[in-house]
Parts: structure tokens; C-alpha cells; sequence
């Protein structure tokens, strides 16, 4: 088997939380050498998460186990003169850095574009932030939840009439961001085979989450009127609706030709009656009844299990989705059957794999993440710090050296 295609990029994760360091992670997943920057001696604070009021519970950091998988850690004080010195050195070999840091972080520690590329031309510098460079709002500090979930109208669309806006799961909006930085990492080194020269790539919290949202934001742009918000028993549409079974599951009807669709959700159903029925028999008509519509529905799902319904309505060729938990997902057969999951190699356990492929391109085999200053002492040795060096950083605090404790 042939070493994956990065292999032999170095990679400078000087990030914290999830979307700069997922970014870091999916080029690890093709080979790059990853560098993690952590400050000592907590680190970064995304190892704490899972232990926050509300998160699932487990003895295992699973959701830095996602973001943070093949890489080593440098438990780095960045404050101190020496600390800078170092960073330089390893920016001075560095292919990429990818970053979060606000911008009066960057400027304090003078590790900004600016500040790098003068000591490094090939340098592809990757930043990620909430809102934008430039404005108002550029030292904001912004998470997915405020930058990407609420600030792109997605938390103000995604709840019915009669329900409260929803919170979004961890990493909900970081995860894309990641996508779109690493998308442009590629490009840019791209670009340097063909000028030698590196660049500056960014992207934001809030510029993705538009662009997620971007089909309902453009309507905007345009001047559409928006229709009122509704309840499910209120649907413009009730057959793009959601329905609950006798055994508590829920599913989603997408039915988008209503001509065709009708009928065999009707034969699904086994009510072949409604078909004509003059409450339900078009469009205006199901819209306007949409109470009854909904009401006749739910008696009917009511019925069956969602093993049944499915069954009925894979053989009537009705649209529809099952709605499973989070922690139903973990066991979905089709998700294992793409290669979604993958083994780490170093625990029992698997984890998510980045979300592409090339066809002939080979990906690492995960492996956990490291423990925070695991590596600080072999990073400065390559370096070359001598032991004596070594030794001094971890007296003075620059450095943390997580093995020796």
C-alpha cells in the first residue's frame, strides 16, 4: 500500500476547540505531519468539553478524540521569548498553520501572516475566525453556535411556530468550517507548485453558516416575502412533514411530486379511499385541511411499528426518512457499510472519518490523540535543542513535557 498523499507535509495546529484543529486532523488523515500547540498547562481547552453539564457521558474524551486524532502535542507558552523562538523555528519548517487565534492574540504573540511569511515564503497560513478580518465585529470572539448556527438564520429557522429555538449539537457548524479551510489549504498548495510561494487562506464561522443556509438567504437578497412560521398540524405542505409510530419512532415524508406521491403514500398507508377524497385530493386542498390531514395521519401511524412503515413504504415507493437519536446513528448499518467509522488503531473503539474520498488515494489508520506536552521534549530534540536546552524550558514554563508529569 502506497504512503498517503500528504505524507511528508508538516502541519502547525495552533488552534484551539474544534473547526481550525478538525481542519489540522483531516490533513493528518492523508498523511501530513501534525503539530498541535497547546498551552500549558491545560492545554486546549476542548479536552475539557465532554465533561460540561449536558454532554453525553463516557470515560473516554470522545469528542477530541474526533478532531485531534494522529497528532503530536508541544505544550508551548507562546508569552515567553523563548516560546516565540521556538515557534518560529518549527514555522520556519512548516508547510501549513492553521489557526483560530484572535487577532490581538496573533499580534501579541507576533505569529500573524505578516509576522511569518518574511521567514517563511512557502508558508500556506490558514486562519479560521467567527466573523470576518475587517468590521465591528472582527475581535469578537465567535463559537458555531453564535457565528455559524445563529448568526446565519439557521437557529431562528430550524423550530416550528410553537416551539422554542433549538441549540445545535457540538461541532454542528465547525465541522463544515474545517471542510472549507482544509478546501482551501488544498488550492493554496496547489497554487505554490505552480508559483513557489505560499498564502494566506481564511474563512469564517459566519461565512459558512450563510453558505449553509445560503438557499433561504438569497431569497432575501432578492426580496421575497416570507411566509409565517407553523406547527406541524399547520403545514404548507403536510406531506414534507414528520410523523410519529406505534413504538415511539419518529420519520420524515419528503414527498415533492404530489401527483405521483399522494397515491402511494395513500396504498402505503392502505387507505386508498383518500385518494379522492375531496379534503386531501390536491395541493390547496391538503393545505387548507392540513389539521385533518395531519390528525387522519397521525391515527394512522399510529397503527405500526416503524419496522412496518418502512417496509410499506420501501415497497410503495414512498420518500421518507427515519429520524434516529444520535446515539442510534453510531449503529446505523449503512453508515458502517460506506466506511463512515474506522477503527483507531491504538484503542477499541472507532471514530468518524473525514468525508472524502479520491479513488486511489490511501488514508492514515487514526490513531488517539495525544495527551497534552506528549511530544514537547522529541519536537525540541529534532529542533536541535540539546537536553540541557530542554531541560530549562520546562524549568523557566515554556515548555510542559506531558510524559515526564
Amino acid at each position: 500500500m502506497s504512503e498517503p498523499i500528504l505524507t511528508g507535509l508538516r502541519v502547525i495546529d495552533a488552534a484551539t476547540y474544534i473547526a481550525g484543529p478538525s481542519c489540522a486532523a483531516i490533513l493528518s488523515d492523508y498523511g501530513a505531519e501534525v503539530i498541535k500547540i497547546e498551552r500549558p498547562p491545560y492545554g486546549d481547552p476542548f479536552r475539557h468539553l465532554y465533561k460540561t453539564p449536558g454532554m453525553p457521558v463516557s470515560e473516554y474524551n470522545y469528542p477530541f478524540i474526533v478532531d485531534n486524532r494522529n497528532k503530536r502535542s508541544l505544550a508551548l507558552n507562546l508569552g515567553t521569548p523563548e516560546g516565540g523562538e521556538i515557534f518560529k523555528k518549527l514555522a520556519r519548517q512548516a508547510d501549513v498553520l492553521v489557526t483560530n487565534y484572535q487577532p490581538q492574540m496573533l499580534t501579541r504573540f507576533r505569529i500573524r501572516y505578516e509576522d511569518l511569511e518574511p521567514i517563511n515564503p512557502r508558508l500556506i497560513y490558514a486562519s479560521i475566525t467567527g466573523y470576518g478580518e475587517v468590521g465591528e465585529e472582527a475581535e469578537k470572539p465567535g463559537y458555531d453556535m453564535t457565528a455559524y448556527f445563529a448568526r446565519s438564520g439557521l437557529m431562528s429557522y430550524l423550530h416550528n411556530a410553537d416551539a422554542e429555538p433549538c441549540t445545535s449539537p457540538c461541532g454542528f457548524g465547525d465541522h463544515p468550517t474545517a471542510v472549507s479551510l482544509f478546501s482551501g489549504v488544498m488550492l493554496a498548495l496547489y497554487q505554490r507548485m505552480q508559483t513557489g510561494r505560499g498564502s494566506k487562506v481564511t474563512t469564517t464561522l459566519m461565512h459558512n453558516g450563510t453558505w449553509s443556509n445560503a438557499s433561504l438567504v438569497q431569497s432575501g437578497l432578492v426580496g421575497a416575502e416570507w411566509p409565517k412560521k407553523w406547527s406541524r398540524r399547520e403545514a404548507p405542505n403536510p406531506l414534507v412533514n414528520h410523523y410519529a409510530t406505534a413504538d415511539g419512532r419518529r420519520f420524515i415524508l419528503c414527498l415533492l411530486d404530489p401527483a405521483k406521491d399522494w397515491p402511494k403514500l395513500c396504498g402505503a398507508v392502505g387507505r386508498k379511499d383518500l385518494v379522492e377524497d375531496p379534503r386531501f385530493a390536491t395541493t390547496d386542498a391538503r393545505r387548507e385541511n392540513c389539521f385533518d390531514f395531519v390528525t387522519t395521519m397521525d391515527a394512522e401511524f399510529a397503527k405500526h411499528s416503524m419496522e412496518e412503515w418502512a417496509r410499506r413504504f420501501q415497497a410503495h415507493d414512498v420518500l421518507f426518512g427515519i429520524v434516529p437519536t444520535t446515539a442510534e446513528v453510531a449503529d446505523d448499518p449503512q453508515l458502517a457499510a460506506n466506511g463512515v467509522f474506522v477503527e483507531m488503531t491504538d484503542a477499541p473503539i472507532r471514530t468518524i472519518d473525514s468525508p472524502m474520498r479520491v479513488e486511489g488515494l490511501n488514508k492514515r489508520a487514526p490513531q488517539m490523540p495525544p495527551e497534552i506536552g506528549q511530544h514537547s521534549r522529541a519536537i525540541l530534540a529534532e529542533l536541535g535543542y540539546s537536553a540541557d536546552q530542554i531541560a530549562q524550558c520546562e524549568r523557566d514554563g515554556t515548555i510542559l513535557d506531558g510524559v515526564a508529569g
